[in-house]
């Protein structure tokens, strides 16, 4: 896997935060908190929220061979522009 910089998300209020990570975890995606690490099918992603900036930081940290850190990154952002709350 190549060094992919983190994903960094502006303009996330407390409120869209919470949203993400509701869907995180509906989706078997154990997120809680403003920072941290979560695991799933062997991607590995940290995460830190800043509410007083309104920035979220998102790094993949680890994939198995068949999964790219792009295609991930891809997924990220799906993730944070369908989320209703946030244009």
């Amino acid at each position: 896997m190549g060094q992919n910089p983190p994903q960094v998300f502006t303009g996330i209020t407390p409120e869209e935060y919470a949203e993400l990570m509701q869907k995180a975890r509906a989706s078997g995606i154990e997120m809680s908190g403003n920072s941290g690490c979560a695991s799933k099918y062997g991607v590995e992603v940290s995460w830190n929220y800043s509410p007083e900036t309104q920035q979220l930081t998102m790094e993949c940290l680890r994939t198995p061979v068949f999964v790219s850190a792009a295609s991930v990154y891809e997924k990220l952002r799906e993730l944070v522009r369908n989320s209703p709350a946030i244009d």
